[in-house]
């Protein structure tokens, strides 16, 4: 079984066209498009590299939190040694 001829070819190409109509099949091709382009884009942006997200700014308002009040009872490493 040899490769197949122009001619072949031309006879399934008319067989397609009348099966699925003319319209039909530019529709086809038209979503295949749509298609591809879709999955460029979607490669395009997995590309980009991605930046760090920012910490959240800090709050105006926020009040600083007070010392526990059994740290100051513990004596510092400092204040173990003999001098």
């Amino acid at each position: 079984m040899g490769s197949f001829s122009l001619w072949h070819w031309l006879v399934v190409g008319v067989v397609i066209l009348l099966l699925f109509g003319k319209g039909r099949f530019s529709d086809m091709m038209g979503d295949v498009a749509k298609g591809l382009k879709s999955f460029k884009k979607g490669m395009a942006e997995d590309d980009e590299p991605t930046r760090p997200a920012s910490p959240p700014p800090a709050r105006l308002d926020a009040q600083p939190v007070p010392p526990r009040a059994d740290a100051a009872a513990q004596p510092t490493a400092t204040e173990d040694r003999p001098h």
